[in-house]
């Protein structure tokens, strides 16, 4: 199942991407009252949630649908909420470029997963620009990566059950303005400018996702494939980052961990190749979808 959040004739609504241009409005059709409006409300439902949108996509008439092209896409997490968790240098091959673009020894590899956040202020919708922000950096770049959507919380959670809280998956791009990295000596700046968190359009249900550390995930720039890899590459993978990243702190429902980019980033090409105005971004990810975004000033 793809859930979709959406707005339809003014009306945000849950929904399910039956195929590539149509959308089940389970809003609409949802048999109890309030009905669920985001994917947030539905993982608050529990399984219960996700049985009965089983159900209403067994059942749906034609007439409970919506054509993708005349709704508008919004982001598949709440706009409020705790901050964004990442996932710095977790693919082998860019460690390896960005020890040599930053002159640190090439195999310079972490021990531990470097975590970072990200706010939600920072989050974009498909289909919705990125803003440039020439005013600050002369250096933005893009990064796509798959992102685990947490169903369940729990704290110090153990790798034999840390699946069990993974609602599902979505597409991310950690769109990251390099020189304010440097200047600020941390990534948090550099991460958290406004529209720097693309993700969607969809996240897909844990269940129709046989294994999510063998994903192929790639990246153009206007058609140009600037990063192209697989999960499968990870060093730490889902499981170990939810391991890791709940112990000791508690994990929410709602609650996004973004897993790190394969290499192909734009600082670390010979000469640096980052994002420019009019620029459109395509992050791909097997089984999961498209996610677009065009730069703008």
């Amino acid at each position: 199942m793809k859930f979709i959040n959406f707005d339809y004739q003014g009306k945000a609504s849950l929904g399910v991407l039956l195929d590539d241009d149509t959308i089940l409005d389970l809003s609409r059709i949802w048999p109890s009252q309030p009905a669920p409006a985001s994917i947030d409300a539905l993982i608050r439902l529990g399984d219960a949630g996700v049985a009965q949108a089983r159900t209403l996509m067994a059942d749906a008439s034609a007439d409970a649908s919506v054509p993708l092209a005349s709704a508008t896409v919004l982001t598949p997490v709440e706009a409020a909420g705790r901050n964004i968790f990442n996932v710095g240098r977790n693919y082998r091959d860019h460690i390896i470029e960005g020890n040599l673009a930053n002159g640190r020894p090439a195999d310079a590899f972490p021990i531990a997963i470097e975590f970072f956040t990200k706010p939600r202020t920072a989050l974009a919708a498909h289909g919705t620009p990125i803003l440039r922000h020439a005013a600050l950096t002369q250096s933005l770049d893009y990064e796509v990566e798959l992102a685990i959507v947490i169903g369940k919380g729990g704290r110090d959670i153990t790798a034999d059950r840390a699946m069990e809280h993974v609602f599902g998956y979505t597409i991310l791009n950690d769109v990251t303005a390099r020189d304010l990295q440097r200047k600020h000596g941390q990534w948090f700046k550099g991460k958290s400018l406004d529209t720097s968190c693309p993700v969607g359009p969809v996240v897909v249900h844990a269940s129709a996702v046989d294994n999510p550390n063998s994903l192929e995930l790639e990246l153009d720039v206007d058609g140009e494939l600037r990063q192209r890899d697989n999960t499968d590459s990870m060093i730490f993978d889902v499981s170990e980052i939810i391991v890791q990243l709940s112990a000791g702190m508690t994990l929410l429902p709602g609650d996004v961990i973004a897993t790190g980019t394969p290499k192909g980033v734009g600082f670390a090409m010979k000469p640096p190749r980052c994002l420019q105005a009019g620029q459109t971004v395509r992050a791909r990810i097997h089984g999961i979808g498209e996610l677009v975004n065009t730069v703008v000033d």
